[in-house]
């Protein structure tokens, strides 16, 4: 069959397909030029899909890798290192569609999707956010009913990933009571763009600001699919879909790491190669200081990786896991551009290139602190998840109860000055998202201090940029800021008005 994979071990599977986007992205292809037009030319995917990376998230009963995580974010690192757009590309098939497709689908269905996937090169996406509920996702209007063995579905979706380019969708809607109102709960339905009663078109395309090979638009629906196409909830659709979009969260550090870790390498050797004054800019202490960060990002990435391994495979429900999930979408993301910022101020006038690796990072990292949930709503959700969990165990000082916690009790020590107060009911927004932000840093510290026998220096260095973030945090916490916006703010706010 043309679709089957030679089932290589993945350390040569992997080795392999590093090499071969090193030669397409460098060798072969101009990715300079590619990257600053829309979509991926069909010839370089093409050449790019010849290695099947997505076979990694599909069973092997269907002829894939087995959907193992840590091939999955093998796959992603090694796209990311060349290209963050290729490695959300691949994202998108594997969290949001091959691996709930793989948990929940119907038989029948898996076999010939998968069939697609390993033989044709299908991609496949997922359609939630609606232009007036965007991680409001449980108000969604999206609705269908129930008619003989099909369901016919009709609403309206936008900033779909693989918009008018994916060949598959899971399609999110509520079902139609019979007084015509929605249903709380959500379902889950496959749908297949080349049949025309399935087919959903994209019907307005956006100017994306960055990840220009992603086409992101308008779709609307007006599809009638099979029964056996919609998925099987084990118990609830939300809890479905809560246990797809924190597996997804999970797996981002995936896309992440290769990503920082080329930031990093390109970072280290422009400024021991930049001589500035004689000397090369990496002799100058702020230089260090930001090529230190960067490394503290990549070692933070790599824990998140490891952790994510043991945790976020099919075979688990992640839906309780919410303080976890939301911790390593949110920090890893905000990590993801800092790094791009740091790269494009080490590489200077040059950076400030769209066809620059530096620049072009600064505005491909940005959307990920916004999709599938906002930063500042995920750290303030860890907040919540955590008070709640003080409130229960009787606790309120924070040091008290993570030191306790089973992913933060042999990180929390380490930063006992930094965590050592007393939190109180009532704590405004803006403090919960502080309050997130360093529960996040403690428990992704815990991922780095338990991949034994990785670089100690490495270690040390993501200690103290943790612990020098942590006291900045702290101090934000503490002074309490309750400064809220002025909507009539012109009266004597002229600076002119008060000059002779």
């Amino acid at each position: 069959m043309n679709g089957v994979v030679e089932k290589l071990d993945f350390e040569t599977y992997i080795s392999s397909f590093r090499k071969h986007l090193f030669h397409l992205f460098r060798e072969e292809f101009d990715y300079g030029a590619i990257s600053l037009k829309r979509d991926f030319p069909a010839e370089f995917l093409s050449e790019i899909m010849k290695k099947k990376p997505l076979a990694v998230a599909i069973p092997e009963l269907h002829g894939g890798r087995g959907v193992s995580v840590k091939e999955c974010l093998g796959v992603l690192s090694a796209a990311s290192y060349e290209s963050l757009a290729l490695s959300l590309m691949f994202g998108i098939n594997i969290a949001l569609f091959l691996e709930p497709l793989a948990k929940y689908g119907n038989f029948s269905v898996q076999e010939r999707v998968f069939k697609e996937f390993m033989e044709n090169n299908a991609m496949g996406g997922l359609m939630i956010t609606e232009k007036a509920y965007g991680s409001d996702a449980l108000n969604m209007k999206t609705g269908y009913e129930q008619i003989g063995d099909s369901y016919k579905i009709k609403g309206e979706k936008h900033w779909q990933g693989l918009s008018g380019a994916a060949d598959f969708w899971l399609v999110t809607a509520r079902k139609y009571t019979p007084t015509g109102e929605l249903t709380r709960d959500i379902d889950f339905f496959v749908t297949e763009n080349k049949k025309s009663e399935q087919h959903i078109p994209m019907v307005e395309r956006y100017n994306n600001l960055g990840l220009y090979a992603i086409p992101y638009g308008i779709n609307r629906i007006d599809v009638v699919v099979p029964g056996d196409q919609k998925l099987n909830p084990e118990s609830t659709g939300i809890k479905l879909m809560l246990d797809m979009l924190h597996r997804s969260r999970l797996q981002f550090p995936g896309m992440g790491l290769g990503f920082i870790k080329r930031l990093m390498d390109e970072s280290l050797q422009h400024c021991q190669t930049r001589i500035v004054g004689g000397n090369p800019l990496i002799n100058i202490d702020s230089v260090k200081y930001q090529l230190a960060r960067i490394q503290a990002s990549f070692t933070i990435c790599s824990g998140m990786c490891a952790y994510s391994v043991e945790s976020s495979g099919i075979e688990h429900d992640v839906s309780g896991l919410s303080i976890e999930a939301n911790t390593l979408k949110a920090l890893v993301t905000d990590l993801m551009q800092e790094s791009a910022q740091i790269s494009l101020q080490l590489a200077g006038a040059n950076g400030y290139r769209l066809d620059h690796i530096a620049g072009r990072s600064v505005v491909d990292s940005r959307p990920f602190q916004i999709f599938e949930g906002s930063n500042e709503m995920l750290y303030s959700q860890i907040a919540e998840g955590v008070l709640k969990l003080m409130r229960k165990a009787k606790e309120s000082n924070l040091y008290e109860f993570l030191k306790g916690y089973s992913n933060a009790n042999l990180s929390a020590p380490y930063f006992q000055n930094q965590l050592n107060f007393s939190l109180e009911t009532g704590l405004n927004q803006r403090d919960m998202v502080t309050l997130g932000r360093m529960i996040a840093r403690v428990i992704s510290f815990q991922f780095v201090l338990q991949m034994n026998g990785f670089n100690s220096e490495l270690v040390e260095i993501t200690r103290q940029h943790i612990l020098m973030d942590l006291m900045m945090f702290q101090g934000q916490f503490a002074s309490r800021n309750i400064a809220n916006p002025l909507v009539e703010y012109n009266d004597n706010s002229d600076w002119m008005s008060f000059l002779s």
